[in-house]
């Protein structure tokens, strides 16, 4: 039974604002790991990228845990975002199928691996909530999740276009402030649709 109405693309912005307050040194901390730790393992030589490939999923999923428990008003420290390492092995085979089904749907056109990566989007908040599902359950549950909202999170990401000019503007320094309220927004988008229809059947 629907327990929430869908929520507008301001709405979903308003309430990440709401929630940040308070929370925006944490989220900064939590941005700046996340940045500092890419960077430096690009300038590995010859294996950078390679470990970089390896750590993403459960990086992402460690942010996925964050800004879900601070969205939740759920206790949340700044070592949650390492947290996705307790599932490695999952997070990792998550983030490497999504971007497989991502670069095979883009061999055919940009625009249909755009619309798959939108498809798979909500596979690490899945992956959190539900840790009995495997990687490729999580992204069939991901499909069914955004099926015919697909373009609402598209616009929702557009919205932010405007932030990302001006950090730009600031050399990147504005990057701190726009990418936990991206995060927060995207785990109440996720929230929102998951309060906001009925459960999705057991995959089989």
């Amino acid at each position: 039974m629907e327990t929430e109405p869908i929520l507008s693309r301001g709405e979903l912005k308003l309430r990440a604002l709401q929630q940040l307050k308070g929370s925006w040194g944490k989220a900064i901390v939590v941005t700046l790991i996340i940045i500092i730790a890419t960077s430096l393992i690009t300038q590995i030589p010859k294996v950078g990228d390679v470990i970089n490939f390896i750590v993403a999923g459960p990086l992402a999923l460690g942010v996925v845990v964050f800004f879900l428990r601070l969205v939740r008003r759920e206790p949340n420290e700044i070592q949650d975002v390492f947290s996705g390492f307790t599932r490695f092995v999952p997070s990792f085979l998550l983030y490497l199928l999504s971007a497989v089904f991502v670069f095979l749907w883009t061999l055919l056109l940009i625009v249909p691996g755009i619309i798959a990566g939108l498809r798979y989007s909500m596979a690490f908040y899945i992956m959190h909530d539900h840790p009995e599902l495997t990687a490729m359950e999580a992204i069939e549950r991901s499909k069914q999740m955004m099926y015919g909202h697909k373009w609402r999170y598209f616009l929702l990401s557009l919205s932010f276009i405007g932030w990302a000019l001006l950090c730009v503007l600031t050399l990147g320094i504005g990057l701190l402030w726009l990418i936990p309220y991206m995060s927060a927004t995207n785990a109440n988008f996720y929230e929102n649709l998951s309060h906001s229809r009925m459960e999705a059947p057991p995959l089989s």
